[in-house]
C-alpha cells in the first residue's frame, strides 16, 4: 500500500513516497519522470512515522549533519536500472563518478546509464547527483542542475573542490 506526503526542505518541496514499510520515492516538483497516481498512493500527513523519519534524515543531510541515510528503501525498476542504482549507492559521500565509468563497469552505453540514472526514484537518498559528465560538467538532474550543484557543494570537503 503506497502513500505519500509533500514535505518542505531547504532544496524546496519534496514528495516522499512510502510503500508498506519502505521509502520508495523522493521526487522534486518538476521531476523528469513523474510518479503515477498509483505509485504515489493516498496522500497522508507528514507525521506518518516513516515519512517523518525520512524528512528528519533529509533535513540533517541538507544541513551538512549527515552523510548517509539509515532508512528502509525499495527500488522498483527493471534489472538494468537496479544494477545502475546499485552502483549509485556505492558512490561515497563527497565523491563523484561519470556516466561513462558506470557504463564501462556494466558493459553498456553511457546514454543507457544516463537514462537509468534519470529514472532513479530515490533522489538524494540514492545519490544520482554524484554522477557527472566525463569533462566534469554538471549534466542533467531530475531536480535541476542548480540543485545538483547545491548537493555536490554540500558534500564538498572544506577547502577542496570536487572537479
Amino acid at each position: 500500500m503506497n502513500r505519500h506526503a509533500i514535505v518542505s526542505t531547504r532544496t524546496g518541496d519534496l514528495t516522499l513516497v512510502v510503500s508498506d514499510n519502505a521509502l520508495a520515492g523522493v521526487y522534486f516538483p518538476h521531476h523528469w519522470v513523474k510518479p503515477t497516481a498509483e505509485t504515489l498512493g493516498e496522500r497522508v500527513e507528514s507525521t506518518d512515522p516513516l515519512i517523518a523519519e525520512a524528512t528528519h534524515q533529509l533535513d540533517e543531510y541538507l544541513a551538512g549533519e549527515r552523510t548517509t541515510f539509515d532508512l528502509p528503501t525499495v527500488l522498483r525498476g527493471d534489472e538494468f536500472q537496479r544494477r545502475v542504482w546499485s552502483i549509485l549507492e556505492e558512490i561515497p559521500y563527497g565523491e563523484t563518478t561519470t556516466y561513462g565509468e558506470i557504463a564501462s563497469r556494466l558493459g553498456e552505453s553511457a546514454q543507457a546509464v544516463g537514462k537509468a540514472v534519470g529514472q532513479n526514484p530515490l533522489s538524494i537518498v540514492v545519490p544520482c547527483h554524484r554522477v557527472i559528465g566525463k569533462n566534469g560538467s554538471l549534466t542533467g538532474y531530475a531536480g535541476g542542475v542548480k540543485r545538483k550543484q547545491f548537493l555536490l557543494e554540500l558534500e564538498e570537503p572544506v577547502g577542496s573542490r570536487l572537479f
